[in-house]
């Protein structure tokens, strides 16, 4: 079974020389490594016009979804690997991405894990569910895609790549295979080292940007009418005069803080560290959930505004 791996990079010449170390180390190469790049201007285009090995393909302005379109229908091979130049792979990442594929299935489904290397970026991979391959429900998992591989022929059966969609545009392909039920394999032992943002500002970016694609895509609207309606019942718990609804509003949040607390524990090696976390984490709990409120009300008024149009049904 040949393979190709595609990917889009923008702006990426601090993370592309790790990138494409890794991908040198695969046990098993690729047998054809197609990359887009979205009009950089940071190098990072030189850096893959001579890196051995690498057809680069330039196509400025070009957003994700179509960065992979394009890297797809550059591609000879009919089974795809998609990567993420931000990302570092572990040696066995491809090896493992094909064995699902080469036992028939239409989907490789990697796992990931985070690279951490400061106190806040411990509390902020904190906030993602765990994605131990233990704790992965191979019926239910919706895959990055910065591990995952393919048969072209599944990717065009749902129309490529939403280019009409700025962000989410993996989830929303996702979503689409589970509704026409492909199969979909996890490959537990194919993972990506992914970097987490490395300050608040970026993460509140991230997770606006999110959940506005969440609302340009009419994806998970029953989550987010949760967490307003969640935040909504806070808000008069707290502007109460009574005491009850502040003890049930506390005790809710602590229970709501409790996991990703315990996750960022796992991560600490001191007693001050972990006492620090306490505090921290359930802060920016609140503070990416204000994030997604944003981007989600921003992404409901470019639908309304025809700022995004999705495709018709």
């Amino acid at each position: 079974m040949k393979i190709t791996l595609v990917a889009t990079v923008l702006n990426a010449a601090d993370h592309v020389p790790a990138f494409l170390e890794s991908i040198r180390a695969q046990t098993r190469q690729p047998d054809e490594v197609v990359i887009v790049d979205g009009g950089s201007t940071d190098g990072t285009a030189e850096l893959l016009r001579a890196a051995p090995g690498v057809v680069l393909v330039e196509e400025p302005g070009a957003n994700i979804a179509r960065g992979r379109n394009v890297a797809i229908a550059n591609a000879t091979y009919e089974v795809l690997a998609v990567a993420d130049a931000d990302c570092e792979y572990g040696p066995a990442w491809l090896a493992e991405l094909l064995g699902p594929l080469e036992a028939g299935a239409d989907v490789a489904m990697g796992t990931y894990e985070p690279i951490v290397g400061t106190f806040f970026e411990a509390c902020v991979v904190a906030l993602n569910l765990p994605v131990d391959p233990a704790d992965v429900n191979e019926a239910t998992f919706l895959p990055s895609a910065r591990s995952v591989a393919f048969r072209r022929e599944a990717i065009e059966a749902v129309g490529g790549y939403p280019e009409w969609l700025p962000i989410g545009e993996d989830m929303w392909v996702n979503l689409r295979w589970r509704e026409r039920a492909f199969s979909l394999r996890l490959a537990p032992g194919a993972v990506a080292r992914w970097r987490p943002r490395p300050s608040l500002a970026a993460t509140w970016t991230q997770y606006l940007r999110y959940a506005r694609g969440d609302a340009h895509a009419g994806m998970w609207p029953e989550r987010h009418a949760l967490r307003f309606g969640v935040y909504a019942g806070l808000a008069v718990a707290l502007a109460s005069r009574r005491t009850w609804p502040k003890v049930l509003a506390a005790v809710g949040g602590a229970a709501y803080a409790r996991g990703p607390v315990t996750r960022a524990w796992a991560r600490m090696s001191t007693a001050r560290d972990r006492g620090l976390a306490t505090v921290v984490v359930p802060a920016l709990m609140a503070f990416v959930d204000v994030a997604k409120m944003v981007g989600y009300l921003a992404g409901l008024a470019d639908r309304l505004t025809g700022r995004v149009r999705p495709p018709q049904a």
